[in-house]
């Protein structure tokens, strides 16, 4: 039996009846696993923790359970990534003065400037990752991410 090359693997996958999936798969895990690496080795932290402080700094005053919103994630992942957040002093936490249970979530000085680094490298990530495509594909491939998201299927399934 003859060894086929990765690219012959990914290219009958990509046209299987699995297709869509298998394409979306291997993106996210693959940049899952660069940037998990990245953000476990370079902060100390697991990536739930920066993309909960991501949402802390660009919504100020979320929730914890608001989180999944953006990133649709284990509860008590994102709820041990907030306190480790809170616990190294990137967030704080207040509690609503008319339900004692609700906390809101509130960046320090010191989470901004974390995330701010942060981003700076995502960034350069995300650009790299996406040097094949032209700004218009860019924009096609945001726009379909968007329209899958809307429907909402993303999280939920009827069939399985």
């Amino acid at each position: 039996m003859q060894t086929e090359t990765a690219e012959q693997i990914r290219d009958e996958a990509f046209s299987g009846d699995l297709r869509y999936l298998m394409a979306v798969s291997h993106l996210v895990l693959a940049n899952n696993q660069v940037t998990n690496r990245f953000i476990e080795q370079t902060y100390d932290m697991p990536v739930h923790a920066w993309s909960a402080l991501y949402a802390v700094v660009h919504f100020p005053g979320v929730r914890a359970k608001e989180i999944r919103t953006l990133f649709p994630r284990p509860q008590n992942s994102i709820s041990r990534a907030v306190s480790l957040l809170h616990r190294r002093g990137l967030l704080r936490q207040e509690t609503m003065q008319d339900d004692n249970r609700a906390r809101h979530l509130y960046p320090t000085d010191e989470g901004v400037a974390l995330l701010s680094e942060i981003e700076e490298r995502i960034g350069a990530r995300q650009q790299e990752m996406f040097a094949p495509l032209t700004e218009d594909e860019k924009a096609e491939f945001l726009r379909l991410c968007r329209k899958v998201i809307a429907s909402g299927k993303h999280e939920t399934s009827e069939v399985l």
